[in-house]
């Protein structure tokens, strides 16, 4: 009995460890609701598992107006989380303006009268530290959507 138990735990972990490891989106792009601590943040897709850095975080407001910069780890290398955020922006209706792919990744986006950018720099080969920075964009540059 004890060993059966046993077997069905270390089978649980392996066939766990094989699940997909490609980071999947926090939310659906269908408004579904997001954990308490990116509730503020409805207009960015985020990997799904993130880590709010609370110390290094600083925003004001909520909802599609907030400002400030978003600080959070997630366990996935540096180039996933690109991949993610090229794949994910764009459903949300954010239009590419410049996208960088470096030891520090830097990619900015225009939706609206807003601008963000988003850094992504590798932590080591699975966690990647990632800082998302939105500011009004009142320059009167817009582009198609």
């Amino acid at each position: 009995m004890l060993k059966n138990k046993l077997l069905a735990l270390i089978l649980v972990g392996i066939l766990s460890a094989c699940s997909s490891t490609e980071p999947q989106i926090l939310r659906g792009v269908d408004g579904s609701e997001l954990p308490p601590a990116f509730a503020s943040f409805p207009d960015i897709p985020f990997p799904e598992p993130s880590y709010i850095d609370m110390d290094e975080t600083r925003t004001l407001g909520s909802g599609n107006n907030w400002n400030g910069s978003l600080v959070f780890s997630t366990p996935f290398g540096s180039n996933r989380i690109y991949d993610f955020y090229v794949s994910e922006m764009p459903k949300l209706n954010w239009s590419e303006v410049a996208i960088v792919r470096a030891k520090i990744s830097h990619m900015t986006y225009l939706r609206d009268r807003r601008a963000v950018q988003i850094l992504i720099e590798r932590l080591d080969d699975d966690e990647s530290l990632v800082t998302i920075t939105a500011i009004p964009n009142d320059t009167g540059v817009r582009l198609k959507q």
